[in-house]
C-alpha cells in the first residue's frame, strides 16, 4: 500500500520540484518573460486569457479526438488483417515502417490543397501520425501468437478465425492499450502542428499568434494546455487498461 501511494505521489512531487526550480531560476537570474517566462507568469496568462484558451482548447480537443477515432478504426482493421497472415505481415510491415518515417508535417500543405484551411487537415494529420502505433501493436500481438497454442486449438477443431477472435485478440489487448496511450499523445502533436499552418482556430493557431506578438507567457500557456489534455487522455486509457486487462498486470499490481 505504501509503495502504491509513493508511486501516485511521485509524479506530482517531481512536477512541483521542477516548477519550483524553474521559478527560482527565472527570479534569481531575472530572466525576461519574452525569452523564457516563469511558471507564475504563465499561470497569470492562463487566468487572463482563460476564455480564448478554453475556446481554442475545445477546438483542438475535438479535432484531435476525431482524427484519433479514425486512427483507432483504421489501425485496428489493418492490424487484424496484417497480423492474421504471416506472409502479409512480412510484406506490409517494412512498407508501413517506411511510411511512418515520413515527416507528417510535410503532408499538411498537400492536405490544405485537398481540403482547404480548417478542421480537415488537422483531423487527417492527427490520424496519419497516430494510426501506426495502433496498427503495428495489433498486428504484432496477433502475429506473435504461440504456434504450439495455435496447433492445440486446431486439433480441438478451432478454425483460423476462431483462433484469432477468441485467443489472438484477447492476447493483443495489452498491446492495443499500450498503443492507445502512445497514439493519443501523437494525435495532439499532429493536430497542433497542422493548426499552426492550416487553421485560424485551435491551440496551434494560438501558439503562432502569441509568438508573433511576443506574448510568450500565453504561448507557454497554450503548451501547458496541450500537455494537460494529452496527460488526461493518457491517464484515462491507463485506467481503462487496468480495469479491462488486469490479468496482464498481475505482477505490477502485486508490487
Amino acid at each position: 500500500m505504501k509503495s502504491k501511494t509513493l508511486k501516485r505521489v511521485a509524479p506530482w512531487a517531481l512536477l512541483v520540484l521542477i516548477l519550483f526550480l524553474w521559478q527560482v531560476i527565472c527570479s534569481v537570474f531575472s530572466v525576461s518573460e519574452f525569452i523564457f517566462p516563469s511558471p507564475l507568469a504563465i499561470a497569470e496568462s492562463m487566468v487572463e486569457f482563460a476564455g480564448p484558451l478554453l475556446e481554442h482548447a475545445l477546438r483542438t480537443f475535438w479535432v484531435t479526438m476525431a482524427g484519433f477515432a479514425i486512427a483507432v478504426a483504421v489501425g485496428v482493421a489493418l492490424g487484424m488483417v496484417i497480423g492474421s497472415s504471416p506472409l502479409l505481415y512480412s510484406a506490409a510491415y517494412p512498407l508501413m515502417t517506411a511510411f511512418n518515417a515520413l515527416p507528417k508535417a510535410a503532408f499538411v500543405p498537400v492536405l490544405v490543397v485537398w481540403f482547404g484551411i480548417g478542421a480537415g487537415p488537422a483531423i487527417l494529420t492527427a490520424f496519419l501520425i497516430s494510426f501506426f502505433p495502433i496498427m503495428v501493436n495489433i498486428a504484432t500481438g496477433l502475429a506473435t501468437l504461440e504456434p504450439e497454442l495455435e496447433d492445440v486449438l486446431r486439433v480441438l477443431g478451432a478454425r483460423r478465425l476462431d483462433v484469432l477472435m477468441k485467443v489472438g485478440l484477447p492476447r493483443a489487448m495489452p498491446f492495443f492499450f499500450a498503443s492507445l496511450k502512445v497514439a493519443i499523445t501523437l494525435a495532439f502533436v499532429g493536430s497542433t502542428v497542422s493548426e499552426m499552418t492550416a487553421s485560424n482556430e485551435g491551440i496551434g493557431y494560438l501558439l503562432v499568434s502569441a509568438g508573433s506578438s511576443m506574448r510568450m507567457p500565453l504561448a507557454f500557456a497554450g503548451l501547458v494546455t496541450i500537455g494537460a489534455m494529452a496527460m488526461a487522455m493518457y491517464e484515462l486509457f491507463a485506467i481503462i487498461e487496468k480495469r479491462t486487462t488486469g490479468w496482464a498486470h498481475r505482477g505490477a499490481g502485486a508490487q
